[in-house]
């Protein structure tokens, strides 16, 4: 038989879920290792969803989402994230992954390059990768709560190729919010080097001291696509619905391709997180209230062992420093759900 692609041979598997594989196979243990609430689907987008069934929401759906969905994107992120948008600009997608890597097919041809954070999400590697683009990595800075280090970054973006720059925050697995000043002097890099902007604000609503900052609000719109996802804020992970907002031309590219990826996001599902987002916000509150108490508790305790790397103040996730075990982090979380019942996800990954 002929070989196997060597693009998707060469891509790693995300540490994540090569634990959470593990972990499934193993009774009671507790799952600290996936970005996933704990907390159900709120009632009212479980019986939005009920309705939607009941009403035939159940065939295909424009590759771009349902209109009256877009135009509840469009409302709330006018409402909510600080720029002006319509729904043409905005594109439903089966989760946040898939606008990422939407957004990177438009953008990028193969051997260009994209910025990406360092630590930063895995998937941002195996997106690029899989679209035949170089991940290039800009660090984050411990000593600074994981903000960026802007000279490497100004330095990254003169990389032959370069295209575009992810930017995260709040951050996984860092849990940093970039702050306005620090989010401008990025897009003036990224405006510099005529880089697109990509915006990965999956966790917009997980923010525990000063408010949530979108780089479209900063920067032109024209130069961002904003990624956003219903599963952190919602407790909807499994839903799989995400939506990017985009200038209008790369908005239409981007439901092109969906044909090629997706086709569509499920009816149901976009009725949903329609009713998530027009609806009461009261949950998102009691949530976002309830990871702050555990943020709290965990940060300290952490703080008390020297093991806190550096306080979060966004998201759900620690950054925990486990030098003095002397071990592989993936060797150290695989003994921790055999023999402790506890899934983490190891450093490496990200």
């Amino acid at each position: 038989m002929k070989p196997l692609s060597s693009v998707a041979t060469s891509i790693p598997r995300s540490g994540i879920r090569e634990l959470m594989d593990l972990a499934w196979r193993t009774p009671g243990v507790i799952h600290l290792e996936v970005g996933e609430p704990d907390f159900a689907t709120p009632d009212h987008v479980l019986e939005a969803a009920a309705r939607a069934g009941a009403e035939g929401y159940t065939k295909y759906t424009p590759n771009a989402g349902i209109p009256e969905v877009r135009e509840a994107f469009a409302t709330k992120v006018n409402a909510r994230n600080g720029f002006i948008t319509a729904p043409d600009n905005v594109v439903v997608t089966v989760g946040a992954i898939n606008a990422l890597f939407q957004s990177i097919m438009v953008l990028c041809d193969p051997g260009d390059a994209v910025l990406i954070p360092d630590p930063g999400w895995p998937n941002y590697e195996i997106v690029a990768k899989a679209v035949g683009v170089r991940p290039v990595r800009y660090p984050l800075m411990p000593d600074a709560g994981f903000a960026p280090d802007l000279e490497a970054l100004e330095a990254a973006a003169t990389t032959p190729g370069a295209k575009a720059l992810m930017m995260n925050s709040p951050g996984n697995p860092t849990g940093a919010v970039f702050d306005r000043a620090t989010q401008e002097q990025m897009l003036e890099i990224a405006q510099r080097h005529d880089l697109w902007v990509i915006s990965d604000e999956c966790y917009e609503d997980i923010v525990f001291e000063g408010p949530h900052v979108s780089p479209a609000a900063i920067a032109s719109p024209e130069r961002v696509i904003s990624v956003y996802s219903m599963s952190k804020s919602y407790a909807m992970t499994g839903w799989r619905v995400g939506y990017a907002v985009a200038p209008r031309e790369v908005a239409a590219m981007m439901a092109k391709l969906a044909e090629a990826v997706t086709a569509c996001v499920a009816g149901v599902a976009q009725k949903a997180a329609q009713a998530a987002v027009e609806g009461d916000q009261t949950c998102v509150a009691e949530m976002r209230g309830a990871y702050q108490r555990r943020r709290d508790l965990a940060a300290d305790r952490l703080e008390e062992a020297d093991m806190l790397v550096a306080r979060p103040h966004g998201a759900f996730y620690v950054m925990v420093d486990v030098s003095a075990a002397e071990q592989d982090g993936y060797d150290l979380c695989r003994q921790l759900v055999t023999d402790h019942g506890v899934a983490a996800a190891p450093g490496e990954t990200f």
